[in-house]
């Protein structure tokens, strides 16, 4: 797969052009004092208002979560999450957007040197008083826009905040996908264990139903009881097609997710599974970490970067242009004598833009409009982080608690469902009794192995909000840093 920059994590890179319109930090209100052609790196994430810590108590956050889905401790889970990182093709997607944004930096790096181009030709005459000699002809042309007032270095910054917000996409597609691999992994689990349960249950059922035909055989009890037995064991094992139908296709949603056909998933899958534990505890850090943590965050910041470029980009055509040209050439009847004369010329030219119905001043009003835009991104995408966070904590102690209480309830379940069983079996209770108790105890694991799945996606959901899912310290996620570190005259603002 592609690799996102390694810059992407480390702002140092970041302070040369970043939002270089005075028009932009102000829009961006507390981004700090700053000169015209730069602003420190420091002052754009503490941008957005962040609170000092999170309304829900939590410790300080000691784990790395680049890789939370090796403490859920799933060796297929972690195969897929792998197979998914490098053959998902959502993120294949992101990484070709990547290398667009790569070229076409390239591309607009291009505007500092000249262009040159060649010609050369042969003519000769033809008619009654041509002449026999063919007519050589070489020459070259030269043609450099000079970066005057910025237009080139700022549409350089621009796509370089592109290629910065495209590698930070990449980097977010994989976080979401690893994400959602993960909490399918944990739902197939959690329809394995129920469908196991269901087929626990239908052997038990089975032997109740042959108790009740014996004891209408006998003439203890009427057909009353074997008709519930026969009911309660239709209603369980009618629920298991179901259940293999949500498994498969969770299981068929997987495949898509790694990048394969249907089928291995499934029968992997279809193997009898413990529903994941999350660690004890988890960490939530200092919520002004998010935006270094989050490439949603990061990607909208790198965004505005860009969009606040165009607007000085914009400004820059209201600004004379200079342009140089020149050419030189050459011109014989033999190749001989092709270089004897060499002629050529160097023009310099200034233009100035006088009129143009205002169509320039639109464009302006369009590039701030767009940064106005951006800006409110930025922000919201904060916003939406902090809310994932605290929501997903919130959740995450209120699964683990339901644990704790169905746990409690599966035991006790279990054992009433012993004693109604042996009490039936002596005769000492009718069978609506052991019935309760056997639907009870179904419930009951039922709502446990429900409720132990919700608790590992909530903790999936808690360390994707955090940022877990991508790491630029793997060499996968990096390009040749020369590809974003900005040259001398970019850093000059040249």
């Amino acid at each position: 797969m592609k690799r996102v920059a390694q810059g992407f994590i480390i702002t140092d890179h970041w302070r040369v052009g970043l939002l270089r319109s005075g028009w932009a930090l102000a829009l961006a209100g507390g981004l700090g004092a700053c000169a015209h052609n730069s602003i420190d790196a420091g002052n754009i994430e503490a941008a957005p208002s962040v609170p000092a810590e999170y309304s829900v108590p939590a410790p300080p956050l000691s784990t790395d979560v680049a890789r939370y889905w090796l403490m859920l401790d799933d060796p297929l889970l972690s195969e897929f999450v792998g197979q998914a990182i490098a053959q998902n093709l959502e993120i294949e997607q992101a990484a070709a957007r990547l290398a667009q944004a790569r070229a076409s930096l390239r591309g607009v790096r291009a505007g500092y040197l000249p262009s040159v181009s060649g010609n050369a030709g042969v003519a000769r005459d033809i008619g009654d008083l041509a002449q026999d000699d063919f007519n050589l002809s070489l020459g070259a042309d030269v043609n450099w826009q000079v970066d005057l007032f910025g237009r080139i270095s700022n549409d350089v910054a621009a796509s370089r905040a592109e290629l910065f917000a495209s590698g930070y996409s990449l980097a977010d597609v994989q976080r979401l996908i690893v994400g959602t691999v993960a909490q399918s992994v944990i739902q197939a689990r959690s329809s394995a264990v129920q469908l196991a349960i269901a087929r626990d249950t239908l052997v038990n059922q089975d032997e109740n139903l042959q108790i009740a035909l014996w004891r209408r055989q006998a003439g203890l009890v009427s057909s009353l009881d074997v008709e519930q037995a026969r009911v309660q064991r239709a209603q369980t094992a009618a629920s298991i097609p179901a259940l293999e139908s949500d498994l498969a296709a969770t299981a068929n949603a997987i495949s898509t997710l790694i990048g394969e056909e249907p089928g291995r998933a499934r029968a992997a899958l279809q193997q009898a599974a413990i529903i994941p534990r999350p660690p004890a505890s988890v960490g939530l850090g200092a919520p002004a970490e998010l935006l270094r943590r989050r490439p949603d965050i990061r990607s909208a910041e790198a965004r505005l970067v860009a969009d606040s470029a165009r607007i000085e980009i914009a400004r820059a055509q209201l600004l004379p242009l200079l342009r140089i040209t020149g050419n030189i050439g050459t011109g014989a009847t033999s190749f001989g004598s092709l270089f004897d004369l060499v002629t050529g010329n160097l023009f310099a030219g200034i233009s100035q833009l006088i009129f143009d119905g205002g169509r320039t001043r639109s464009q302006i009003g369009i590039a701030e409009a767009a940064a106005r835009g951006s800006l409110a991104d930025w922000r919201l995408s904060v916003l939406r982080a902090l809310e994932e966070v605290e929501t997903a904590a919130i959740d995450l102690g209120a699964s683990r608690e339901r644990v704790v209480l169905l746990t409690t309830a599966r035991e006790a379940a279990e054992n009433a469902a012993i004693l109604a069983r042996s009490q039936y079996q002596a005769g000492l209770i009718d069978f609506q009794t052991l019935l309760s108790a056997e639907n009870q105890l179904l419930s009951a694991r039922n709502s446990l192995a429900v409720s132990e799945a919700a608790r590992a996606s909530s903790f999936v959901r808690l360390t994707q909000a955090l940022g877990g899912g991508w790491d630029v310290s793997r060499t996968e996620f990096l390009i040749d840093p020369p590809e974003i570190i900005p040259t001398s005259d970019e850093r000059d603002g040249q």
